[in-house]
């Protein structure tokens, strides 16, 4: 594999810029609640935080539309909130980040999902999650896939995250995949262990390596067991890649027809993986669209995951930072 250069990946990243990518799936919320601990409570053995800050970010399908405007691409968004504040919020802030909500709103009985972390000294002590996971109603399903089909038209690419919320259903990919297959469009999909045998006949699917163990019933401990398993993907899922996310160990592409491609980590430094997977999807699916090929798509995606870890709570990497990683390392 020819290691991307600089100079290939300042001509795609200028050639992302208004790339039109259509996002699918589980959208949430994410609630900073920030603040120090200076004492233990005296009621229980937990630490007392002082709050002095509180912060609202998209999470989930969300945070890959935001990470794909950071980016300079364009994003619509379909998923379901529910009518609530929480829901509001979503809304504005979709709004604020200049992604197109093609949502589907639901009733009282099921809420906008929201993640709540208390973080102090950089530090997250818990999380709260407010959610309803069983799979959308007919009626959702309906007006979610009338959003995809309304917009679908005007987007180079699909992505499908999903994060086990219940929006992801057997209807919703199959039809979405179906559709975007008859235009010719690639589908990348975030995947979900439980939901494998769903994403079949998709372009890219992004496991990372706990995943990958789990949906083939493979181990990874050796070079051997990691070829086994990516060739274990590509079949069990009819796609033309697997692109298995490995933390410290980086990235491993196994395309059909090709040899498996091998790319170190680019993290200097890792505070915060939350969200580095809606990085790597929403960079691939850009530079699919901005005519990289794939494995030069999966070298800037782990280039843009380097950037995010490095920083506190669900983030996003922009051209000049993920430039800046070639001065940084190489």
């Amino acid at each position: 594999m020819a290691p991307l250069s600089r100079s290939r990946a300042e001509r795609l990243l200028r050639a992302m810029r208004g790339q039109r990518v259509l996002v699918v799936g589980d959208l949430m919320l994410d609630e900073f609640i920030w603040g120090k601990v200076a004492r233990i409570s005296p009621e229980a053995p937990v630490p007392v935080v002082e709050v002095t800050g509180q912060s609202f970010h998209l999470g989930g399908a969300g945070n890959v539309a935001a990470n794909l405007r950071a980016l300079a691409g364009e994003a619509v968004l379909s998923g379901v909130v529910g009518r609530d504040a929480a829901g509001e919020v979503v809304k504005a802030s979709l709004q604020s980040a200049g992604v197109v909500a093609a949502l589907a709103v639901s009733d009282g009985q099921r809420p906008t999902t929201v993640k709540t972390r208390i973080v102090a000294h950089n530090q997250q002590m818990v999380r709260a999650d407010r959610e309803v996971t069983d799979e959308i109603a007919d009626g959702l399903e309906d007006a979610l896939l009338a959003s995809v089909r309304k917009h679908l038209p005007s987007c180079r690419a699909v992505i499908l995250s999903d994060y086990q919320k219940g929006v992801v259903t057997p209807r919703v990919v199959k039809q979405t995949v179906a559709a975007a297959r008859r235009r010719r469009i690639p589908v990348l999909v975030d995947p979900k262990v439980r939901h494998f045998a769903r994403y079949r006949g998709a372009t890219v699917v992004t496991p990372n390596q706990a995943e990958a163990e789990q949906a083939t019933g493979l181990p990874i401990r050796t070079a051997t067991e990691l070829l086994a398993t990516g060739e274990r993907l590509l079949k069990m899922l009819a796609c033309q890649a697997a692109l298995l996310t490995r933390g410290e160990h980086g990235m491993s592409l196994f395309e059909r027809g090709q040899r498996p491609v091998h790319i170190p980590t680019a993290a200097r430094q890792v505070y915060d993986v939350t969200g580095a997977g809606d990085t790597v999807i929403a960079t691939l699916a850009l530079a699919l669209c901005a005519g990289a090929t794939l494995p030069e798509a999966a070298q800037l995606a782990n280039r843009a995951a380097g950037v995010v870890v490095g920083k506190v709570g669900t983030a996003t990497a922009a051209p000049e930072e993920v430039l800046a990683s070639f001065e940084a390392r190489g």
